[in-house]
């Protein structure tokens, strides 16, 4: 199964000039506690803007690019999306995450099953966007946490499920 997990703005902002818009504690914790001992995907920009720009760790990173000579230590370079479904048929059983950034949730969204969504309750400028759920037909909301706050700003986790999967 493909899951798509993000954080996001009231207009599905994820972030600007390579950082997040938002940090959260509950919403990182959040992210770890799901991640962990599973294989991510993302893309280079989303592996330089890590800390140190290493993978995460206690997890098997893919980095989706074009740039089929880019190598990192602790990373799987693909280089297309097929190498990354097929990646996912090859793991029944383990749930695949895609983390970003913003083009490889467009270009995978159409192999998720679930998405998990912090919703963040407010407005600030981003130059990345994740696609808007609410909109699509294609998803349905099927869980919304109670509303948490952190610092005056308001976030709720959601899971949207693909009504194609």
């Amino acid at each position: 199964m493909i899951t798509a997990i993000a954080a996001v703005t009231r207009n599905w902002g994820i972030g600007k000039d390579g950082d997040l818009l938002f940090h959260i504690p509950e919403d990182k914790k959040f992210f770890r506690r799901t991640t962990i001992n599973h294989t991510v995907i993302m893309g280079r920009k989303t592996l330089e803007s890590l800390p140190n720009g290493k993978p995460f760790k206690d997890r098997s990173n893919v980095v989706l690019s074009r740039n089929t000579a880019f190598a990192t230590e602790g990373v799987t370079v693909i280089g297309s999306i097929d190498e990354a479904v097929r990646l996912a048929e090859e793991k029944p059983d383990e749930e695949i995450f895609v983390v970003g950034g913003g083009e490889i949730y467009r270009a995978m969204l159409p192999y998720c099953q679930k998405a998990l969504i912090t919703k963040i309750d407010a407005e600030t400028e981003a130059d990345t966007f994740f696609p808007n759920l609410d909109e699509d037909l294609g998803w349905t909301l099927s869980e919304q946490s109670e509303e948490y706050d952190f610092e005056g700003t308001k976030y709720s986790f959601c899971t949207y499920i693909s009504v194609h999967k």
